[in-house]
């Protein structure tokens, strides 16, 4: 058996090449230009792959109040580069890739600073890590960077540089394993979902005022409801009969701490009838099969009548 060929140059670049790259800066100042600190991760197939830090000389004034929030001061930058010095390094790392970031904060700090160090733009596809957190998990209160990492069970230290990135990234990964959106998917306008399907006349379903919690309300899941003759409602109110939960039970973290779920939860203690109940558990199929046959055996009857 002849050895495999030996990885060559192309192929290895290729494995290192991220998928995405996240960074995120620190400012000395009220000037979006005055960068103290630059963090930078790559990330490949859901994994870290790089990552670069470093602190910055501003080549402007340090602020208290940016101080107390970074703890970064005048005398932890003397002697190090400033933007001009490491304007390549970022943009051999940013330019022509997907590049997150949590905010555009940090995409129009890099694009003063350019300005401000006469240096050319960096070209890259911007992506907001706040826009896909907001759209994967809808239900959260706040989409700040500190509580999503609390949220999502991410390591992280606020406002220093390299651990922002770090979980900037992490959100991205664990919002298209969450959602099954993939990367590029996220780069589009995310799709408006239209009105929910009628429901029909008749079913198994009928009466049953039915909210869904992970796909759209034309979804799928909306349209094999509606065929049975459930209504499909937005949101979960004190009309609602059922909140059916994509995927099965026991339901994640993320779904228990929603707002949907939470309501459901709240009715259920004040004494509503609501139900909730993973997709897997309510078995549409077998639910429309026994509607079919019991309406194959009244047909049957009626025709021996």
């Amino acid at each position: 058996m002849l050895d495999p060929a030996p990885a060559s140059q192309t192929d290895v670049a290729d494995m290192l090449t991220p998928d995405f790259v996240v960074i995120d800066v620190e400012t000395a100042c009220s000037r979006v230009s005055s960068i103290c600190q630059v963090g930078i991760v790559g990330f490949r197939d859901g994994r870290e792959i790089f990552e670069y830090e470093t602190l910055v000389d501003p080549r402007d004034e340090f602020n208290v109040f940016n101080t107390r929030i970074h703890g970064i001061t005048e005398q932890d930058v003397t002697g190090k580069p400033c933007f001009g010095d490491i304007h390549g390094i970022v943009d051999g790392h940013l330019s022509g890739r997907t590049t997150v970031a949590h905010s555009y904060f940090d995409k129009g700090a890099l694009a003063a600073a350019c300005r401000i160090h006469d240096r050319p733009p960096i070209e890259t596809v911007w992506l907001d890590s706040v826009r896909v957190a907001q759209r994967a998990w809808p239900d959260l209160a706040s989409h700040r960077l500190g509580g999503l990492a609390q949220y999502l069970g991410i390591a992280h230290k606020h406002h220093d540089a390299l651990s922002d990135a770090r979980a900037a990234g992490w959100v991205i990964v664990k919002a298209i394993d969450h959602t099954g959106i993939a990367l590029d998917e996220w780069l589009k306008p995310p799709r408006k979902p239209g009105p929910a399907p009628r429901p029909a006349p008749t079913g198994p379903l009928s009466g049953e005022r039915i909210a869904i919690l992970g796909e759209p309300r034309d979804g799928r899941l909306a349209c094999a409801i509606a065929a049975l003759g459930g209504r499909i409602v937005s949101a979960v109110g004190n009309t609602t009969t059922m909140l059916v939960i994509t995927g099965r039970a026991p339901f994640s973290y993320s779904v228990r701490n929603s707002g949907a779920y939470r309501r459901a939860e709240q009715y259920r203690r004040l004494g509503g009838t609501i139900r909730v109940v993973s997709e897997v558990e309510l078995d549409l199929p077998a639910i429309a099969t026994s509607f079919t046959e019991a309406e194959q055996a009244r047909a049957v009857g009626n025709v021996k009548e």
